[in-house]
């Protein structure tokens, strides 16, 4: 049970990063839009290309930084998991809920159904994926959050050595 908790915090938190980086409008979240978006809003003047690059170099850095060490405290920490097998399958669960609650909740609940993410200018274009896009995106990162667990893990383990 305790693991649904943190699932949910986890979750929570990514939430929260998401609304951290569009907390100016949705433009200053740009970078999540699909290329159409982002060229019709350089386009009408909206944003300018290098901001949206500053915006989303500041933003990912910071995300991935949260993200990692809130994963690695909970698994190392609050779960006092040492070993490197069983780190790399909380590590491995945590980020493929997350990945799954992305693609479900955050961009077809959220993005799809809240007039925040609409960008005057651009209502024309399409943003929000299909779910043959969702699935497909969602998929590939099922396959890269294979490498981030072991590196989530190893972590930990460091941190178990150093505790």
């Amino acid at each position: 049970m305790m693991i649904c908790l943190q699932l949910c915090l986890y979750c929570l938190l990514f939430t929260a990063m998401v609304r951290y980086s569009v907390r100016g409008g949705a433009i200053n979240g740009l970078y999540f839009y699909p290329k159409a978006v982002q060229e019709r809003a350089y386009e009408i003047g909206l944003t300018d290309r290098e901001t949206v690059k500053k915006q989303r170099r500041r933003f990912m850095t910071l995300f991935y930084i949260v993200m990692l060490t809130a994963l690695v405290l909970i698994i190392a920490v609050w779960n006092q998991i040492c070993d490197f097998e069983t780190a790399y399958l909380q590590a491995l669960l945590f980020l493929e809920v997350m990945n799954i609650y992305d693609g479900t909740v955050i961009d077809k609940l959220w993005v799809g159904h809240s007039k925040f993410w609409i960008l005057k200018g651009t209502e024309d274009i399409p943003f929000v994926q299909t779910w043959m896009q969702v699935l497909k995106k969602r998929s590939f990162l099922a396959l890269i959050w294979i490498i981030g667990a072991a590196i989530a893990a190893g972590l930990v383990v460091l941190l178990a050595k150093v505790m």
